[in-house]
């Protein structure tokens, strides 16, 4: 049975989308099937994966509001293990149209219900609030992948997340745990980058991943040009750390590893 792992936090500019991206790409390098369902209207995930943006393509918008089958909205990429279900800006009006509905949270676990079998990996690209989509995320995942920028208000974000964890595994999805916090963005020539690490090793433990992702400028050129880092330099630092990433992710499945919040 495959995997899903949302990838979310409420405070954009973490590298959400990028970790997103760049995990799917990993895991499908070391030969794991893998989807990336991109939750975010921005569609930031679908462009970044090599999928040109287009009006007449139908997305998770078309899934979930209009049940439309998977199968006719899936797109593969250029790596052969690697498949996306595409977002774009349409994705916003679901947050509109599915309020009224009964089990409105349910909608995307239902949703890839049908295809979770297929696919060793689900990675969900989350939009950078708490939104129904958002929420929708959370409650169809397995586990929560947490990116965090090694600055001054990390901490303060991480705990407001985790409030809300808590409440949605009441509420929502008691089995859900946490896959791990990931340091982004981390600068090694910084005292701050430093200290935020420690702050959140210290405070977290070992909820907080090994693998940090540094600033890397051809990570952050990547995007533009519809490229996981694997592709677009492997010989980077960036694509370097998201092959640990996915090894270490690999690695809590090897070793039954589950974490609570």
């Amino acid at each position: 049975m495959g995997k899903i792992i949302a990838v979310a936090n409420q405070k954009g500019g973490v590298g959400k989308t990028t970790t997103s991206v760049n995990l799917a790409a990993g895991l499908a390098v070391e030969e794991k099937k893998v989807l990336l369902v991109d939750a975010d209207p921005q569609g930031n995930a679908t462009s970044g994966s090599g999928i040109e943006r287009s009006v007449s393509r139908k997305t998770l918008y078309n899934a979930m509001v209009q049940d439309e089958p998977l199968e006719n909205i899936i797109l593969s990429t250029e790596l052969p293990l690697f498949w996306v279900l595409p977002a774009d800006k349409n994705l916003a009006g679901a947050e509109i149209e599915l309020v009224e509905q009964e089990k409105r949270e349910y909608k995307l676990k239902n949703t890839l219900k049908s295809i979770k079998d297929f696919y060793d990996y689900i990675i969900i690209d989350c939009p950078p609030s708490l939104g129904l989509l958002t929420v929708n995320s959370l409650t169809a995942a397995d586990s929560l992948l947490v990116p965090i920028q090694c600055e001054y208000f990390a901490l303060e974000g991480v705990t407001e997340l985790f409030d809300t964890l808590a409440h949605l595994r009441r509420v929502l999805n008691p089995q859900l745990t946490i896959e791990g916090l990931l340091l982004t963005m981390y600068d090694e020539r910084t005292n701050l980058s430093s200290a935020v690490a420690q702050d959140l090793r210290d405070f977290y433990g070992t909820q907080v991943l090994e693998t940090v992702i540094p600033r890397n400028v051809r990570l952050a050129e990547a995007p533009s040009y519809g490229k996981p880092i694997i592709l677009y330099d492997i010989r980077s630092k960036g694509a370097a750390s998201y092959i640990k990433l996915a090894k270490e992710i690999l690695n809590h499945e090897q070793k039954g590893i589950r974490k609570g919040a």
